[in-house]
């Protein structure tokens, strides 16, 4: 796929796609996961990922990838099963963090339930308030951000299924 294509593909610049590609500009965990849908794949594999598929019944805490942005969202992925195209992951948000500078579309469908603190869901230009124990879900092609507005860092139990 050619850096135009894949710019097409994702709505992102080829001049952004550029600096990703060669390290000089550091991606959100929402333009990983527009530019993973895009190459139908999962974030988690564009980073050099393992799919341990369902050959591990257990996912220990040490064997679980953490991917942080320079924005300061964290997400530890849980779970990358591939084959039944899930990946399930905790998000964690800094104060002020977003999940992307502005809404982002990919394929799939999302469920999130906020474990600690309060997150705002911006969902096709309509914005809701979660507290802890709110649950969201949504189609990902939907045009979506996640952002902690609050003063105390946010935790989120996120499940993304691929659709086939």
């Amino acid at each position: 796929m050619t850096l135009q294509a894949l710019a097409t593909a994702t709505g992102l610049s080829s001049s952004m796609l550029s600096l990703l590609e060669r390290g000089k500009a550091g991606p959100s965990i929402g333009t990983l996961v527009v530019i993973a849908s895009a190459l139908d794949t999962q974030m988690v594999e564009l980073l050099g990922g393992v799919d341990r598929g369902d050959d591990q019944p257990v996912s220990r805490l040490a064997q679980q990838p953490i991917y942080a942005t320079a924005e300061g969202v964290q997400r530890r992925i849980l779970k990358n099963d591939a084959m039944n195209g899930v990946e399930i992951a905790i998000n964690e948000y800094n104060p002020g963090t977003a999940s992307a500078p502005r809404p982002v579309a990919h394929q799939g469908f999302e469920f999130g339930i906020v474990l600690e603190g309060g997150l705002e869901i911006t969902l096709n230009d309509r914005t809701y308030a979660l507290a802890e124990g709110d649950l969201v879900s949504y189609r990902s092609t939907d045009p979506h951000r996640i952002a902690n507005p609050g003063r105390r860092r946010a935790r989120a139990l996120w499940v993304n299924l691929k659709q086939r």
